[in-house]
């Protein structure tokens, strides 16, 4: 090929609707970043081509017509039976490593690529794409009367409407022939019966993990790989299930990311099961910090009493002492003695009284207040109620006076008609 003649395009902003070039961040899930885009030649060196259907559903195709095809282009791909729509992802050199990513057994498997998508086909992969809700929902319910233990997650229609495939969860095998009489009467539509497991349905659905980025298997896992309590373990991760399960209520795939480097780093810590004896006093290990080397003992086997933090190697050294029956001053290094920490009294230069200097200013901006306004008319009519509550309580005690002498008098004239009597 003369390069030296060749014409480039330059592309700003979007090209074909979705991104720059090839190279730019699609709308898609698992988006594969192409870094060869602007190789000269590199869309002609191979002639397989990725198109990526419904959420994270890939397929490889030969480009037969030598069609000029780009990131974003929505193509018609051959399908069985009939034909599929789908959307060109990768091109180039990466499609080849991205072949032996998907395993595929035989060369069959990868199929023809027919044209750029028309709008005939365009408005056929609309009208089936618009059935697939209502399809999922009534054929949970077909599942439920005929007593299934399964859960259908998604249904995908073909382009041309005539298939369909049915994603589904289980736990254990299911004879599912009896559903797919069923389906295909009452969709009248080709089924196909696709079981994932729970992680794959959270890359379909995809979503926002804990750390705040959408989750891995929506974006760029394609293979999943088992992962157990032993690399939390290996991490010194509390092995608390809510903070380990993601949202697919198995334990984070990111779990496996850095086993590696920490059983790279764990090698250079020493056992739990030494103890450093000093001429102070014998220390245990109580935790360690594994990717910055450092380890803190404590004189005490099950409580953090008298800690001392000193380095990997500082520990391996008095290890190495008292194996020739010799023991360190201390923990620290260049044998120094540990400094004992004197208590600190937060309140020794404060003044507790400064909480009551506040309160006497304020008594004081009461009082004096109150002394401005003492000449002040409202404050005149509230004595008049006072004095006349004082009267009224005065008359009250006169006329409790009054009625008890009246029945003393009572009392004295019916003593003497009965002395008469």
């Amino acid at each position: 090929m003369d390069y030296n003649n060749l014409d480039f395009k330059s592309c700003n902003d979007c090209d074909r609707g979705l991104c720059a070039c090839a190279v730019g961040r699609q709308d898609r899930q698992l988006n594969t970043y192409d870094w060869l885009a602007d190789v000269p030649g590199n869309a002609q060196s191979t002639d397989l081509v990725e198109v990526q259907f419904k959420n994270t559903r890939k397929g490889y195709y030969h480009n037969v017509n030598n069609l000029d095809l780009k990131k974003g282009d929505i193509v018609a791909v051959e399908a069985n039976p009939g034909h599929d729509i789908g959307v060109v992802t990768l091109t180039g050199r990466l499609v080849k490593l991205q072949l032996k990513k998907a395993n595929l057994k035989s060369a069959d498997d990868i199929k023809r690529i027919y044209r750029i998508a028309k709008p005939v086909d365009m408005d056929k992969y609309h009208e089936a794409k618009s059935r697939e809700h209502g399809t999922m929902i009534q054929s949970r319910q077909i599942a439920k009367d005929l007593g299934l233990q399964m859960k259908i997650g998604d249904v995908e229609y073909q382009g041309d409407g005539n298939k369909a495939i049915f994603y589904y969860i289980a736990d254990e095998r299911v004879d599912f022939r009896q559903l797919i009489k069923v389906l295909a009467d009452t969709f009248h539509i080709r089924i196909e019966m696709k079981q994932i497991g729970a992680r794959q349905e959270a890359g379909r659905i995809g979503g926002t993990g804990p750390c705040g980025r959408e989750l891995c298997c929506a974006t760029w896992m394609k293979n999943f790989s088992s992962v157990s309590t032993n690399a939390a373990r290996i991490q010194d991760i509390s092995l608390n299930p809510q903070k380990l399960a993601g949202m697919c209520a198995k334990l984070k795939c990111c779990l496996n990311y850095e086993v590696d480097d920490y059983m790279e780093a764990s090698k250079n810590l020493p056992s739990k099961e030494i103890i450093l004896q000093t001429k102070d006093s014998d220390y245990y290990l109580f935790k360690t910090d594994i990717l910055a080397g450092m380890c803190s003992y404590s004189t005490d086997k099950n409580l953090a009493s008298n800690l001392e933090t000193i380095t990997a190697e500082r520990a391996r050294q008095i290890i190495e002492m008292n194996k020739h029956g010799e023991k360190p001053l201390s923990l620290l290094e260049d044998n120094q003695e540990r400094q004992t920490q004197k208590h600190i009294d937060l309140l020794a230069d404060a003044d507790v009284s400064r909480f009551d200097k506040a309160k006497k200013k304020k008594k004081k901006k009461g009082n004096k207040n109150s002394q401005a306004g003492g000449n002040k008319q409202p404050n005149n009519k509230q004595a008049t109620p006072n004095n006349k509550t004082s009267e009224h309580s005065k008359a009250n005690k006169n006329g409790d006076n009054r009625r008890s002498n009246n029945r003393q008098r009572q009392n004295k004239n019916n003593k003497s008609e009965e002395n008469k009597g």
